[in-house]
């Protein structure tokens, strides 16, 4: 068993904080079968933090089993939604109390500011949890009418085993957005974190088995996507996977769905967030959540606000304050700096995948307004970067990058911005800024897209629904309708008057 321990000593966070590196299967920690480690890299220096056990497929074979046993024995139908509730609502109290720690371990091995994780993600994971405590007793079925002779219902079931795979951008809200629904409704877990940001996931497995929760409900297992997240996807025992990541990964999802028990999937994936502001816009507002929108996290958010219309009349002078906004914070540091900081992408492989979409934007006739390249030799930072004269069949313009690189277009009227802002194979989100409510009701109607945004940057309620149209994906986390794809619905006929 190892246990990983790293110290703090800033005006953020002093003391220690451990976490165990190895596999959570049935309620304990355990060596992996094939041991297979694999570095965590610190991407505000490139330096390794530390490692971690690797989920191999024997790994995931013995998590789900775990998993399938609780689902019979301990959990599922034999455990009341009052049960469920309590023990949800005290993981969510335990989050509260270790939040420094949760905080600090996600900042140290994603780059992300100390400050905004606890203010934000963690608060929204938090939240999330409780919200779905409160759901647990209180769901139920329908009475149907069909006949005098027939007393007919439905009953709500939950699936048995699900698998959770989560990215490395967000992991302890997406993983609250996958274990707070499916725990709720009765399901087991296994939860499969991102091998690139790892840490806080294993935090939440101490805290998963210190609330009580019976060995088995929940299993964290990180691992390579290629092995630990296909052997879930393909497992002939798990009922669902929940994912989020990318849609070249969710296309391999659902063929592994199809070609093993024809799994019930909900999939998260990739955007290309169109960020419209028209002339009557707020435009001191509309600029700051524009910038927002496309650099919060370095960019590497799914709703990331990259494709920038900006309607003639207000160009020249929003250009002009997102350029400056661009240029002020190109500032690097660690997630523990007091002042905001410039965040890094996550890894080496990340920063190269992104400045060589800057590349190609260079090498299509795209301009560069601000921005362009890296920044420091430290790190994986890359300066807030806009292009401007850009085409629509440019890569720039059409690809998800996932880094704080933005295009931007002038537009001259509502008919010219929609055809643009709906010509995408995504469709996850959309922001509009105006003060015109008309405009709005068109707007709102016409985008083709799961979340429409008015005044104000995409950004996640554990209250609202989010999910995607087209190849952004399908099905919804966060809200009651995360609820649905949860349960298996069962119809039930009482005949009590008949006859033949």
């Amino acid at each position: 068993m190892t246990i990983h321990t790293q110290q703090f000593d800033n005006s953020l966070f002093n003391g220690s904080v451990s976490v165990n590196t190895n596999l959570f299967i049935d309620g304990e920690f355990v060596d992996p079968l094939e041991r297979h480690d694999i570095e965590v890299t610190d991407p505000t220096t490139g330096r390794v933090i530390t490692t971690i056990a690797a989920g191999g497929k024997k790994d995931i074979d013995r998590a789900v089993e775990a998993a399938q046993k609780a689902a019979q024995t301990t959990w599922g139908k034999n455990v009341s939604g009052t049960q469920r509730s309590h023990l949800l609502f005290k993981l969510g109290e335990l989050m509260e109390k270790h939040s420094d720690e949760l905080a600090a371990l996600e900042a140290l091995d994603s780059g992300k500011q100390y400050v905004n994780i606890k203010t934000m993600d963690l608060a929204n994971a938090i939240n999330t949890v409780k919200y779905y405590a409160g759901w647990a007793d209180k769901l139920g079925g329908k009475t149907i009418e069909t006949d005098p002779t027939k007393f007919v219902y439905t009953i709500h079931e939950p699936i048995g085993v699900v698998g959770g795979i989560i990215p490395w951008n967000f992991p302890l809200m997406t993983a609250s957005w996958k274990l707070g629904p499916a725990l709720a409704t009765g399901n087991c877990v296994v939860l499969k974190p991102s091998e690139v940001t790892p840490l806080a996931a294993l935090k939440l497995a101490e805290l998963i088995q210190e609330a009580g929760f019976p060995p088995g409900v929940v299993n964290v297992v990180p691992g390579l996507g290629s092995v630990a997240g296909q052997a879930l996807a393909e497992h002939l025992d798990v009922g669902k996977v929940s994912f989020t990541g990318s849609t070249l990964t969710g296309r391999k999802i659902m063929q592994s769905s199809g070609n093993s028990n024809l799994k019930r999937i909900t999939l998260e994936l990739g955007g290309k967030t169109p960020n419209i502001i028209f002339d009557d816009a707020d435009i001191e507002q509309a600029v700051r959540w524009t910038f927002a929108g496309f650099t919060f996290h370095a960019g590497q958010m799914c709703t990331a606000g990259t494709r920038i219309y900006i309607q003639e009349g207000v160009y020249d002078k929003v250009m002009e304050q997102l350029v400056a906004a661009a240029k002020a914070s190109a500032n690097p540091g660690t997630g523990f700096d007091l002042t905001p900081q410039l965040d890094p992408v996550v890894s080496q492989t990340q920063l190269d995948r992104v400045l060589g979409y800057i590349s190609s934007g260079k090498d299509q006739g795209a301009k560069i307004a601000v921005g362009g390249g890296r920044l420091g030799k430290e790190g994986y930072f890359i300066e807030p970067t806009l292009f401007t004269d850009v085409k629509p069949d440019m890569k720039i313009v059409k690809e998800e990058i996932f880094g704080p690189v933005g295009v931007v277009i002038k537009f001259k009227t509502e008919e010219e911005v929609l055809r643009a802002a709906t010509d995408s194979t995504y469709g996850l989100s959309a922001c509009i800024y105006t003060k015109d409510v008309d405009r709005v009701a068109r707007f709102v109607s016409a985008l083709e897209t799961g979340n429409v945004y008015v005044n104000v940057v995409s950004m996640p309620d554990y209250r609202v629904p989010t999910g995607g149209y087209k190849q952004s994906g399908f099905g919804k986390d966060l809200g009651e309708y995360a609820l649905e794809g949860y349960t298996n619905v069962k119809a039930v006929t009482i005949n009590h008057g008949q006859k033949l």
